[in-house]
Formats: C-alpha cells, structure tokens, sequence
C-alpha cells in the first residue's frame, strides 16, 4: 500500500459523510493487549489528546482477557458499532494476520507496542523494542562487569516486542560474560508470573541476574526476591516504569530500568489517526515506522522521571 497516494475507503467515508449524519463525530479507538497498570500513561495520553480534538470520540479500550482472539473479537465489535480507525498493541500479531487484515479492510488500522510488519496495517507507532533491548543489555553489561548468568520473564513469548528486546538484549552482552540462559513466558498471567520466579530461584541456584521484559514482570521479580531475602543479591534490569520498579531502582534494588512513553502512543496515535481519516498521511514515513525513544532510568534521574509520570496522570 502505498500510503502517501492512497487514503483508505474508511478514511473517504468520513470525508464524503452527508450533511445528514454531520452532526456524528468519527470514533477513535486504542485498544490494548492486557489489562496491566502499564496502559495508564497511554490512557492519560489518549484523554489528552481528546481534549484537543473535539470534534472525535475517542475510546480507549481493554480486552476481557489477554488473547488474540478476544482483542481480535473486541475489534470486530469495534468497527461494527461504527468506529472510524483502530490502533492496537497485538497480543499475538504473528497469529492475527487474517484478523488484522479484515479489519484493515474496513477501518484504517495502526499498531503500536507490538508491531505486525507483515499485515495491512497503516503505520507502527512505539518505541524500537531492539534499541530498549539493546539498552537493557547495557544496563547488565554495566552492573555486571565480571560477568553473569541471567534469566529472563515475559509475557507472551512470541509477540514482537518480546523477541526483539530478548534479540536487542543478547546483542548488546555479546562478548561480556553476561549470558541470557534462557526467557520464561507467562501469557500475562501475573500469578504465573511470580511463580516463575520463585521456580527459577529453588532450581537454578546459578542464576546471578534476572531480566523482566514486561512491566509487570520486575514487580513480581520484587516480590520474590523480598521473599527469599535476596534483594540486591541478584542483579535485577526491568522494563517500565511501575512504581515498585522505580521505588528498586531508587534504593538500589534494581541496576535500572528501560522506559518507553506510552503517553505519547495514546497522545500522538489518536492525532495520527485523526489527521489521516482527514486525508493527510504526511506524518507517515515510508517505511510505516513512528518510533518514539526509549530511555534508561538509574538512581540519578528516577526523581525526576518519576515527577513527570505524576504531571502526566494527575499524581
């Protein structure tokens, strides 16, 4: 598709709409992979961006669960009540293909958080998940100067964000005597998740270092740790900026943590989608990529990051 001469059906709709349906405002909707505390800057992004654009409705939706199939139902859901454009963080997007598509064929779609190169989707829109690998890797390398042996969680092992951070990570350790054993999934299931960690603590005594690639995951890696009285035994790189991973970062707990700005997801993404339903793809680059820097907090800016996080939600 080429994006900078065509403008997709839906987006035409709206802008040949009769003076009789005028007064309907085109609908606007983000809809995440899980309900996660994660999704409360792209949710305090998106109500800004509202604020802006009176003249939409915008939406901000969680599916019942996290699975492919009920995001994917969630978006049928969507465009049958008459939603204008979707932007979605997939689930699973190498297994929703024939979804997204269907969808694309109806409403212009954007995907952010985890990407679906491979669909009709219009644009991505998030962070590289290979640099915040890369970064996190750095962050190990740094903290671990004679080497060690990490573990890895994550949600959903096969969706994009994850296996590039775990790629970006591996990169960035090659050579340094860090090694990342191997990466623990948990489909989003937070017990699952804690329970992960304590596994790995009775079976491998030789893990020295534990890497959470999802927001969820440091926490639980917190709790654990606290548990077993081995907090800053094991050397612990997160992801995210859940508060219990910010307060480890600050006392020490934690070497730090890679932050994306999903604020800017739901802010930027609802003027994205406003702005091409209106006939203009101009902040669309060729390659369908929008990627919005990552940053790694430490002990010297986690103050400061974490006052911004409170202006942004409103304490």
């Amino acid at each position: 598709m080429n994006i900078k001469l065509a403008v997709s059906a839906a987006a035409l709709a709206v802008m040949l709409t009769g003076p009789a349906l005028a007064q309907d405002k085109p609908q606007l909707a983000f809809v995440v992979n899980a309900a996660s505390d994660f999704w409360k800057l792209a949710e305090a992004g998106v109500n800004k961006a509202q604020s802006e654009l009176p003249g939409y409705e915008l939406q901000f939706r969680y599916p019942a669960q996290g699975t492919a199939a009920l995001q994917n139902a969630l978006m049928d859901d969507l465009v049958a009540a008459g939603t204008d454009a979707i932007m979605i963080s997939s689930a699973d997007p190498k297994n929703s293909i024939d979804a997204f598509n269907r969808i694309a064929s109806q409403v212009p779609l954007f995907t952010t958080d985890s990407d679906a190169p491979t669909s009709d989707r219009i644009a991505y829109l998030g962070s590289s998940n290979t640099l915040a690998g890369v970064q996190a890797g750095e962050i190990a390398v740094a903290a671990m100067p004679d080497g060690g042996k990490c573990m890895g969680f994550v949600g959903f092992l096969g969706a994009d964000n994850a296996i590039e951070r775990i790629a970006g990570f591996r990169q960035a350790v090659q050579g340094s005597g860090v090694e990342l054993v191997d990466v623990r999934g948990d489909d989003v299931d937070f017990a699952r998740a804690r329970s992960n960690v304590d596994d790995v603590l009775a079976a491998n005594p030789d893990i020295n270092c534990m890497v959470g690639f999802y927001s969820y995951n440091p926490p639980k890696i917190y709790e654990a740790l606290q548990a077993a009285g081995k907090l800053g035994e094991i050397t612990v790189i997160a992801f995210d900026e859940d508060p219990i991973t910010l307060g480890a970062v600050r006392e020490g707990s934690f070497a730090g943590t890679v932050v994306q700005d999903p604020y800017q997801w739901g802010y930027q993404g609802m003027h994205l989608m406003a702005k091409f339903l209106e006939g203009d793809a101009s902040d669309i680059p060729q390659d369908g990529l929008i990627i919005v820097p990552t940053k790694v907090i430490d002990q010297s800016n986690v103050d400061a990051f974490e006052a911004e996080l409170k202006e942004r939600i409103g304490g």
